[in-house]
């Protein structure tokens, strides 16, 4: 079987999980007067649980495969794959992860989105840099203003 296929194997068992934690156990600890809401805290969950079954089933059975053969992940030349960009990727959402709660969501989301798409190779600043601000400025907005969400904004020191 091909690496693609393992890998939408091991998807489909962690969406299936996932599936599975959110149609009976988040829903079973809802407080009585939420459970009338047309949408639960569970309704995101288990979307995306459907998508991701649907999706690694896709893979697992050929679907997306076209007529043209553009061939499978060789899994002795992993090296021609841009292994290092990926791994700096995994790197730096670890390090935004980690940097949201100090340096607040606005400096952290700025410097992510930027930081990724130089290691992604855009080089175009006078683009990038406002496609940032905007960006990290209308989801800040967006969680806090409309949803209600307190996201710190700011770094910690500064109180806020």
């Amino acid at each position: 079987m091909a690496l693609d296929r393992w890998i939408a194997l091991v998807l489909l068992g962690i969406c299936i999980i996932y599936g599975y934690t959110a149609w009976f156990t988040m829903d079973a600890s809802l407080a009585p007067f939420m459970r009338r809401n047309p949408i639960w805290p569970s309704t995101f969950p288990k979307v995306l649980s459907v998508l991701g079954v649907t999706a690694s089933f896709v893979i697992l059975l050929g679907l997306e495969k076209s007529e043209e053969w553009v061939g499978d992940i060789d899994h002795r030349r992993l090296g021609d794959y841009f292994i290092g960009q990926a791994l700096l990727l995994l790197g730096l959402m670890v390090v935004y992860a980690l940097c949201l709660r100090p340096l607040g969501f606005l400096f952290s989301t700025v410097a992510f989105l930027i930081i990724g798409s130089v290691i992604l190779g855009e080089r175009k600043w006078h683009l990038m840099i406002p496609v940032a601000l905007i960006a990290t400025g209308s989801v800040w907005y967006l969680v806090q203003e409309v949803l209600g969400i307190f996201l710190r904004p700011l770094p910690y020191f500064l109180g806020v």
